[in-house]
């Protein structure tokens, strides 16, 4: 991701009613699903980006302590002093942890990355869980939705939830929960999509705050029904909670 990018997240994502959401949504199902997870060890945000969802996390979840990993690292630096938490600049296709050290793995729009290969990424991430432990991964949904914006943020791939559930199954993790989210705003991101030009501005901005708060209540209700045990069908990101089997 171009560094330029990285500081308009840094700017914006404690602000900006996606990234608000989305992190809301995770903590709440990290947590609940650590909650009856074996698994003691510490909770890694790889690809933490600028550290907004690591700072959500705090300082440890259901008494497991956080840290990031970020491959840029200027982006790490920005996410260390954000978050207040130890933070490694690496690559999730070679994970600088011991085998069996994890107890959650938290990955955020990093298996789309062009620079990321899903497959090993998965690998390392089995490696570095132990048994029973939880990770959880955020995906921007289906191919034919690819945008200027993941272009500019160097995505290359986005996922179903059929593909998901089958790469995680072949890297040897076993499927809790999978649900689309962002499922009552995707008519607007279709129609944001199809009229949108090569060079539209990037979807990492401040909005209007009553927009705001209408994009925010929306997330709100999806968040409500995915708590609730509620599975949504389509929508324009995918959330996945999974174990270490």
């Amino acid at each position: 991701m171009e560094l330029y990018e990285y500081e308009v997240m840094h700017a914006v994502e404690d602000r900006m009613w996606w990234y608000r959401g989305l992190r809301r949504l995770v903590a709440t199902q990290l947590a609940r699903a650590l909650a009856h997870s074996p698994a003691a060890g510490p909770v890694l945000d790889a690809g933490c980006g600028t550290g907004g969802m690591l700072r959500v996390l705090g300082a440890s979840v259901a008494g497991r302590p956080t840290l990031g990993l970020e491959f840029n690292p200027v982006a790490a630096t920005m996410a260390r002093t954000k978050a207040d938490r130890p933070v490694t600049s690496g690559s999730v296709n070679e994970l600088p942890i011991g085998d069996g050290l994890l107890g959650a793995y938290v990955s955020l729009d990093v298996l789309c990355h062009a620079g990321v290969e899903p497959a090993l990424a998965l690998k390392e991430a089995h490696r570095c869980l132990g048994p029973g432990a939880i990770a959880v991964f955020n995906l921007p949904a289906y191919g034919w939705l690819l945008s200027a914006h993941d272009r500019r943020v160097h995505n290359n791939r986005r996922f179903t939830r059929r593909q998901a559930r089958r790469l995680l199954a072949e890297s040897g993790f076993r499927i809790l929960r999978s649900s689309y989210w962002n499922t009552l705003l995707f008519p607007l991101m279709l129609l944001h999509r199809l009229i949108e030009r090569d060079d539209a501005e990037s979807d990492v901005r401040d909005y209007p705050a009553w927009l705001d708060a209408f994009f925010s209540a929306a997330l709100a209700i999806e968040r409500a029904a995915i708590g609730a045990g509620l599975s949504l069908p389509f929508g324009g990101s995918l959330l996945v909670v999974a174990t270490r089997a």
